[in-house]
């Protein structure tokens, strides 16, 4: 019997997705092996079926399990790579499926950081501390691709040393999920100057190892970070 607690909080698809994501980065839910259906699983965490149904979309889109029509939803293989087209799709429809894809992004991105805070040897810690002070460096610069090199350089290092093998290669979707996106964003006076100081308070609190104030921080970091994204995204030309 799978250990799935009722959901009580607002963030209804994102609880639901932290327990699948959680049970799947532990071992619990094998490679391959097939989750309960969506009727049982609404059942189980007391939610609706369309909570149930945005959260594993939202997992496939992710790389963590596969949702075959007809069969049901299983999960993936830990070094099966997440196609290219889906991480295309998945920009492209941003604008569409915002809540989804932010909750998919805080989901992971919080998850490893919180991981690595955990495990980051005084080593480890340094040297993001190093890419952090490149990343201010570069600020004077106004070089959006420059930043976002470091920035990707940053992350993909936390991936690293959280010392999970799926938390490192979702950690590599992200970034390239995010690359487009965050360019444009970047490139608005201001943007990267924030980015670095939400960066640099994480950072803080990673460094003293409170892992509440460092759940608080990435918090609200993506509050803040969703109220610009649609601020922006809202006054861009339509996509053709």
């Amino acid at each position: 019997m799978l250990d799935i607690k009722a959901v009580k909080k607002v963030t209804v698809t994102e609880q639901v997705m932290e327990q699948i994501a959680q049970l799947i980065t532990s071992g619990k839910l094998k490679p391959g092996e097939k989750l309960p259906n969506e009727r049982e699983l609404a059942e189980r965490f007391k939610v609706a079926r369309g909570r149930i149904r945005e959260a594993l979309r939202a997992l496939s889109l992710i790389g963590l399990i596969t949702i075959k029509a007809g069969e049901g939803s299983f999960v993936n293989q830990t070094k099966t790579p997440v196609p290219a087209e889906t991480i295309h799709w998945m920009y492209h429809q941003e604008i569409h499926n915002l809540d989804e894809i932010y909750a998919a992004r805080k989901l992971i991105e919080s998850e490893v950081t919180m991981t690595a805070a955990a495990n980051a040897t005084p080593e480890q810690t340094a040297r993001l501390e190093q890419i952090l002070e490149l990343m201010k460096q570069v600020l004077p610069e106004h070089s959006p691709e420059h930043f976002l090199d470091l920035l990707d350089q940053y992350d993909l290092y936390m991936g690293e040393i959280s010392g999970n093998g799926v938390y490192a290669k979702l950690m590599q979707t992200i970034v390239h999920l995010r690359r487009e996106t965050s360019i444009r964003l970047l490139r608005v006076p201001g943007s990267m100057e924030s980015s670095y100081e939400g960066r640099k308070k994480i950072f803080e609190a990673f460094k003293s190892k409170d892992l509440a104030l460092l759940k608080r921080e990435i918090r609200n970091f993506y509050e803040k970070s969703v109220k610009f994204y649609v601020k922006i995204i809202g006054n861009q030309p339509e996509r053709k």
